[in-house]
Formats: C-alpha cells, structure tokens, sequence
C-alpha cells in the first residue's frame, strides 16, 4: 500500500485529486495539508507514509524550503512535486533539493498514476510537457553552440595546420599523416588537437563539420 499525504491549499482541487487516488488499489490519502507547516506535521506523525505530494505555492514555508526540510528528516519519503510552476530553473532547484518527480497541474490522470508507480519503485519522473519544454531549451542551446562554434573558427590557421587538415578531412589516421608528411605521428597529435581547440570543438568529427562548413577543406 502507498500511503499518501496529499498537500494543496485549493479545496476543489484536493478534493479531485484524493478521489482519483482512492479510487485506486494500492493508493490511499493517508493526510490532508493546505500549507508547508501541516505537511511537515503529518509526515512526523504520519508513521508508514510512502509519499508526499505536494505544491509549491502553499501558505508557510515556501515549497523549495518544504522539500529540503522533508528530505533532511525523512529521506525515505517520496516527493512528487504538482504544481503550476512549470519554469525549469524552479524544476531543476527542486530535483537538486532531493524531489523524485515533478507534474504540471494540467497533466492527465494516467499520467499522475504512472508518476506515482515509477516513484514508488525508486525512480524518477517528470511529465511530458516538461519534457517537451526541456528538450527545446536543449535544442536551443545547441544550436547557439554551433552558431558560437562557427563563428570562433575565425582563426590563423598555419599551412602546415591547413595541410593536416584537408588530411583528417580525408580520413587518414594520425600514423598515415604522419607518413605521408614525414613527421612524427606524436607531431601530428598536436595539431590536431591544436586545430580543435582553436575551431572550440569537442573531437575530429565535430572539426571536420566546421571545416566543411567554412571551406577550410575541399
């Protein structure tokens, strides 16, 4: 059984929540909070309680502060966090603070019973809207690093520098360009490595990208 301590200062909206909870087997609201305080109180007193889920927009303490203060005194106490607060700086302070899974309010029922399952089981979770939103900022990012990637490649760029490069750009090893150049397959390695720190890339793929991009190789 998971014994449930549900935290929501919008009656109606509690209201709704427990009936969908009670109504299925191996679930029951064991507790009842409108506020940080109460939630605090039940969970000391509540004995076998499993989970808590809660807001973060109740009267008292605030919700960051609620979690911390619940993982500190009961780690063993689930947190699934169901609130409006869909920004991702206030998801990612709450899964720092110990949350193990995070709901907007507008998730679906399948999607809310699921997220208690897969917490209860010692997972994590977080709901698809977010995800979709978090994926997009990843996007986002990503997209901003090439940008910034490309532009950075505005660099000097030695002869012999240029000549390696066409090289990688033909798939030759380090050994084989080395060979073919007469220098030391350990010379080769250095520029190499040279040429990505100057393009501010990761690895010889991503520079062969760039390179590729900006002409710098046939």
């Amino acid at each position: 059984m998971i014994k449930i301590i549900l935290a929501e200062d919008h009656l109606v909206v509690r209201n709704g929540i427990k009936l969908l909870l009670d109504s299925q087997e191996g679930l029951q609201v064991v507790g009842e909070a409108n506020s940080g305080e109460e939630v605090i109180r039940l969970v000391d007193d509540g004995g076998e309680v499993n989970l808590v889920i809660t807001d973060l927009t109740m009267e008292g303490i605030g919700g960051m502060e609620l979690i911390r203060r619940l993982k500190k005194a009961h780690p063993t106490v689930k947190i699934i966090i169901l609130s409006m607060l869909a920004d991702i700086p206030y998801v990612i302070e709450a899964f720092d603070l110990g949350v193990d899974g995070y709901l907007v309010k507008n998730s679906a029922y399948d999607e809310v019973l699921f997220a208690i399952q897969q917490v209860s089981k010692g997972g994590t979770f977080i709901c698809a809207e977010l995800t979709m939103t978090l994926l997009d900022k990843i996007r986002s990012a990503t997209a901003i690093e090439e940008t910034n990637a490309e532009a950075r490649i505005q660099v000097d760029i030695s002869e012999r520098e240029s000549e390696i490069l066409q090289l990688i750009g033909e798939g030759y090893t380090n050994m084989e360009i080395a060979d073919k150049l007469f220098i030391s397959k350990r010379t080769v390695e250095g520029h190499r490595q040279n040429l990505i720190d100057k393009m501010g890339v990761k690895n010889s793929a991503a520079l062969i990208k760039i390179a590729v991009k900006n002409n710098l190789i046939s």
